[in-house]
């Protein structure tokens, strides 16, 4: 227990807390910027079992965010990078790298004996679902956002309201990383965040930070909380997001994506291309599911045609 002394302390039991870490296992979705702050922290705090999941290879226009990684790393899978990385720093620590992208059913397999769920992916359809999924089973998720200097980072489920009482719909303009830009430090301040409120999760901290949210502004240095115990669900659900997998050939499935714009092929039978008017297609028996990249169109599309009532639409993504 050497090594845990200058944390110990802090603890309400303790040793038999520490212990309690070393008996935990996080599920942490996403091995890039915000997972470089938060897996380093978490390891060296002694979280006995951490399994990591990101289908991803390691780009060198992230390394200025995704501090894990060398420029030797270009190219390779960012999980077996992460687990070399962090193999020599806790040996109390197991890692788990999986290589793969994270879709519904395989997400409900790795949640059994779960302590608490890290969302450190950059994709609005897998925050979502992995909010669905941890409020039906009710494990803790801990769910952070950057972009440009600023984001946020939020306790959910476990006992707390999920993510879609705080986010009932996505906003009408939602760029990516890449394409608004986003600073390093604002990116670490964040994942360091987000990995105390695991920690203190883990620990049965109080206050708890699950039903907690907090912003931080770094361009204008301002940093905001609230809480969110008492959020009502919204009142409509959905939209419900599938796998690739999961699709049949039973579904109705529209692909909005351009022709031309480059990625795998979601289904064979799917119609290609933006859907200008969503909400006047037929309700149907069968499924309608809407697939893009991100989820982003494929949700609006989505919410659009469930705005009619008895209409139930399914999103899908591709992955970048």
């Amino acid at each position: 227990m050497s090594r845990y002394l200058r944390q110990v302390g802090l603890f309400p039991q303790g040793e038999a807390d520490q212990k309690r870490l070393l008996d935990a296992h996080v599920l942490v979705v996403g091995a890039g910027g915000l997972g470089a702050t938060v897996l380093p922290a978490l390891v060296g705090a002694g979280c006995g079992r951490i399994t990591v999941v990101d289908h991803d290879r390691v780009d060198e226009g992230n390394l200025h965010r995704q501090t894990l990684f060398r420029m030797e790393d270009i190219g390779r899978l960012k999980v077996s990078c992460v687990a070399e990385r962090l193999e020599g720093l806790n040996p109390d620590c197991q890692i788990i790298p999986v290589a793969r992208r994270l879709e519904p059913a395989s997400a409900r397999r790795f949640l059994p004996g779960i302590s608490v769920v890290v969302d450190a992916a950059d994709s609005v359809a897998v925050t979502y679902m992995l909010s669905d999924l941890c409020l039906e089973a009710s494990v803790p998720f801990v769910s952070a956002s950057v972009l440009g200097q600023s984001g946020y980072v939020g306790g959910f489920c476990g006992g707390a309201p999920g993510y879609r009482a705080v986010f009932p719909d996505i906003p009408a303009s939602f760029p990516t990383c890449s394409e608004a830009g986003v600073l390093g430090p604002a990116v670490a301040a964040l994942g360091a965040i987000q990995a105390q409120m695991t920690l203190s999760i883990l620990l049965e901290m109080q206050p708890s930070p699950l039903g907690q949210m907090i912003s931080l502004d770094l361009e204008h240095w301002r940093s905001s909380s609230f809480r969110f115990d008492d959020a009502p669900s919204p009142e409509e659900e959905g939209p419900f997001i599938l796998g690739l997998k999961e699709i049949t050939e039973a579904d109705r499935v529209f692909d909005l994506r351009e022709r031309d714009e480059t990625g795998p092929p979601s289904v064979e039978w799917a119609a290609r291309g933006p859907v200008e008017n969503p909400e006047m297609l037929d309700i149907k028996a069968a499924r309608t599911v809407f697939v893009c990249t991100s989820g982003l169109r494929a949700w609006r599309a989505a919410k659009r045609f469930s705005g009619r009532s008895g209409a139930t639409a399914f999103i899908a993504t591709t992955g970048r």
